[in-house]
C-alpha cells in the first residue's frame, strides 16, 4: 500500500522538461536561465513556456539561452537574441512598441468607448419625455376593458 502511494505521489508531481544534462553548474546562471525560460513561449506548444515544454525546439531554445548566458550576455541581450531569430511570437508578453501599441491600447480603448456609449444611452433615457396622462375618455375606456 505504501509503495502504491509513493508511486502515485511521484506520478502526480509536476514533470519538468529541463533535463539534468542541460543544467548549468553555476546556480546563479541556472537561475537566470530558468527566469528567462519562463518568459519565452514554445513555438510548437504555444501555451507552454520553453522551461515546461518537452518539444525538441524548446530544448534547443533552452540550450541556446544557457549558451548565451555562459558567453556573458545580459538577460535582455539573451531575450533580444532569441526574438531576433524567432520573432516576437516567442514572447509571452509582447513588447509595447511599434505596431504592438495598437494591441496594448485596444482593450482600454474599447472599455472607454463602451462606457461612453452606455453613458450617452442612459443620459438619453433620462431626458426622454414622460408619457402623457390619459384623457378622461381613455380612463373610462380602460376601466371598461379591465372589468371585462
Amino acid at each position: 500500500m505504501r509503495k502504491a502511494l509513493i508511486l502515485l505521489a511521484f506520478l502526480a508531481s509536476p514533470a519538468f522538461a529541463v533535463q539534468p544534462d542541460e543544467m548549468l553548474p553555476d546556480p546563479a546562471l541556472e537561475a537566470r536561465a530558468r527566469a528567462i525560460s519562463q518568459l519565452l513561449r514554445c513555438p510548437v506548444c504555444q501555451g507552454e513556456n520553453i522551461d515546461d515544454s518537452n518539444a525538441t525546439i524548446s530544448r534547443d531554445l533552452r540550450l541556446l539561452v544557457r549558451e548565451r548566458l555562459v558567453a556573458g550576455d545580459s538577460d535582455d541581450a539573451v531575450v533580444d537574441y532569441i526574438v531576433d531569430r524567432y520573432g516576437e511570437f516567442v514572447l509571452f508578453e509582447p513588447r509595447a512598441s511599434g505596431a504592438n501599441w495598437l494591441l496594448w491600447l485596444a482593450g482600454p480603448g474599447m472599455l472607454i468607448l463602451g462606457g461612453g456609449a452606455a453613458a450617452l444611452w442612459l443620459r438619453g433615457r433620462r431626458q426622454a419625455p414622460a408619457p402623457a396622462a390619459l384623457t378622461p375618455e381613455e380612463e373610462a375606456r380602460l376601466r371598461e376593458i379591465l372589468k371585462e
